[in-house]
């Protein structure tokens, strides 16, 4: 197989406000790894257009999620940071890509049918076939790692089918290109640390989500002191103290998981923190991480304020970034129609 250099790419949906969750499982993943990779940061609008939407809505959560990726340390200069919908390769490549997927690939896709409900018949086409878009979105840049919950690995598994299809399929006219043996690399998964999935304050089996019935579920990065120290306040628990190893965990994920945020807070292991509050009631462990959670996300939650009264910075971020990610996408897009057997 071919090699490739190490490229990262990481899509992030525009769906509002970003919470606890997505800033541990995802934002300080992406801060982290631009000082080891070279990293393309989306923001997936596209996507964001398989389910009902408000188009006044989707332009401010575009430029809101952006705000929080430059707030939370992304460096725009380093880095690429754009928005999908400005490169029109991710959307050229998808119909190059749907004609080799296969549809029981799609049908396998369990977040289809969790997503459709029981009126599938009604659901968009673009909610069925979004994962092969997701596919084009890592394959046009030629990504070799993608960052990934648990929830998104069958769609890495797909973008990795389609890839060795595609350079099985074209594998003469490949070579004749001068391409060796592979056109596309098999993305891999990154998935590192502890609090890779975030749960739900009042339910600890639940995944963290603003979509949640209870405000008191999940923390936002633009929540104040006082809401966060209310809300952990509040944050469901067991009536057992804290267990001195973290074997003691098992079977209270509520514990678990306030366990988890603080670790991950405070870049140190579970193991780590139960050392230091073995026994403790949750009370006194509570007030502890509300500390910890504000020291770390008041600068954020400032700097996502400002940044929110600044649309013309942000999208001129979106605007530079999109043209950086046209420079790689471009040539393989024109790469892909000659292997295909396009004229251009």
């Amino acid at each position: 197989m071919a090699q490739f250099p190490e490229l990262v790419f990481s899509g992030v949906q525009p769906t509002g406000n970003l919470h606890l969750g997505n800033y541990l499982g995802a934002l300080k993943r992406f801060v982290e790894m631009q000082a080891t990779h070279s990293c393309l940061y989306c923001v997936v609008d596209l996507h964001a257009m398989t389910m009902p939407h408000d188009p006044e809505q989707l332009r401010q959560n575009t430029r809101a999620v952006t705000a929080a990726f430059l707030a939370c340390g992304i460096d725009a200069k380093k880095n690429i940071v754009f928005n999908q919908s400005r490169v029109s390769e991710h959307a050229e490549l998808a119909w190059a890509l749907d004609c080799v997927a296969r549809l029981g690939w799609l049908n396998r896709m369990t977040q289809f049918k969790e997503k459709a409900g029981k009126d599938r018949e009604n659901a968009s086409v673009g909610l069925y076939n979004y994962p092969v878009l997701m596919a084009a979105d890592i394959l046009v840049y030629r990504a070799t790692h993608v960052p990934v919950g648990d929830d998104q690995k069958q769609h890495l598994e797909l973008a990795r089918d389609i890839a060795q299809k595609f350079n099985n399929d074209f594998d003469a006219s490949i070579a004749a290109h001068g391409h060796g043996d592979a056109f596309f690399p098999l993305p891999e998964p990154l998935i590192q640390g502890p609090a890779t999935r975030v749960m739900s304050l009042r339910d600890g089996t639940k995944k963290m989500s603003k979509s949640d019935p209870s405000e008191y579920a999940h923390i936002a990065l633009t929540d104040d002191a006082d809401t966060i120290v209310q809300k952990i306040r509040k944050a469901k628990t067991d009536a057992e103290p804290l267990p001195g190893e973290v074997g003691g965990l098992a079977g209270r994920p509520e514990a678990d998981n306030l366990v988890g945020i603080f670790a991950a807070l405070g870049d140190e292991t579970k193991a780590d923190v139960l050392s230091r509050f073995a026994g403790s009631q949750f009370s006194g462990f509570k007030n502890a991480l509300a500390d910890l959670t504000v020291a770390k996300l008041g600068p954020i939650r400032a700097e996502i304020i400002r940044l929110n009264g600044d649309d013309a910075y942000v999208d001129s971020v979106l605007a530079e970034g999109a043209e950086k990610a046209r420079a790689i996408a471009r040539p393989n897009m024109d790469a892909v129609k000659d292997v295909l057997g396009l004229i251009r």
